[in-house]
C-alpha cells in the first residue's frame, strides 16, 4: 500500500521558517519524482516544486525562499520553507508520480497545515 504522511506543520510569524517532511512507503522511492502542493483557503491547490533524481524544480512563488530535499535511505522528502509569508497559509500535500505532474500525480499524502501569522 502506497503511503505518503506529511509533517512539520504548524504556526509560525512572517518572516520565519517551517521544515516539512514525507515520509513515503510501499513504492520505489528512486524512481518517482515527488512533489509539494498547496492549497490556501478559498483557492485551488497549486504546485510548488517538484524533485526528482537529477532535477529540481519551483513555482516562481517560491522561488529564493523554498527548498527541496531527497533523502534515498529514509525514502523522505524535504521542504524548507524560509522567509514565510502570510500568503504561503495553506495545507500543503506531498505527492508522486514517475514524472513531474502540474496537477494529478499518482499518489497524494492527506496534508498539514501551515499557518504563517503577522
Amino acid at each position: 500500500e502506497v503511503q505518503l504522511v506529511e509533517s512539520g506543520g504548524g504556526l509560525v510569524q512572517v518572516g520565519g521558517s517551517l521544515r516539512l517532511s514525507c515520509a513515503a512507503s510501499g513504492f520505489t522511492f528512486d524512481h518517482y519524482a515527488m512533489a509539494w502542493f498547496r492549497q490556501a483557503p478559498g483557492k485551488e491547490r497549486e504546485g510548488v516544486g517538484c524533485i526528482t533524481s537529477g532535477s529540481t524544480y519551483y513555482a516562481d512563488s517560491v522561488k529564493g525562499r523554498f527548498t527541496l530535499s531527497r533523502d534515498s535511505a529514509k525514502s523522505t522528502i524535504y521542504l524548507q520553507m524560509d522567509s514565510l509569508k502570510p500568503e504561503d497559509t495553506a495545507v500543503y500535500f506531498c505527492a508522486a508520480d514517475m514524472v513531474c505532474q502540474s496537477e494529478d500525480m499518482d499518489y497524494w499524502g492527506k496534508g498539514t497545515l501551515v499557518t504563517v501569522s503577522s
